[in-house]
């Protein structure tokens, strides 16, 4: 899944910037998520993979993470990663 932030997400993640890592950490050590990152720097965006072809499970990271209800993520897209 790939997310693209706001232009002022530096300034405006903080206060939510501990949960977001938290979830990411929980997703991680369940096997739920295999990797993640913030894109650019500064940061205009982020990408991550989950295992699987589900594309619901992408979406129910989305729908649990603290930047989404934050409106840091202005879109989101859930593409298949075709590993070579």
């Amino acid at each position: 899944m790939h997310y693209d932030y706001v232009e002022d997400v530096l300034e405006r993640r903080a206060p939510h910037r501990e949960a977001h890592l938290a979830l990411v950490a929980r997703w991680k050590e369940d096997g739920r998520l295999l990797l993640a990152g913030a894109l650019g720097d500064p940061p205009h965006g982020a990408l991550f993979v989950f295992p699987g072809e589900d594309a619901s499970v992408a979406e129910q990271f989305a729908s649990e993470d603290p930047y989404v209800a934050a409106g840091l993520v202005t879109s989101r897209r859930v593409e298949r990663l075709n590993v070579v």
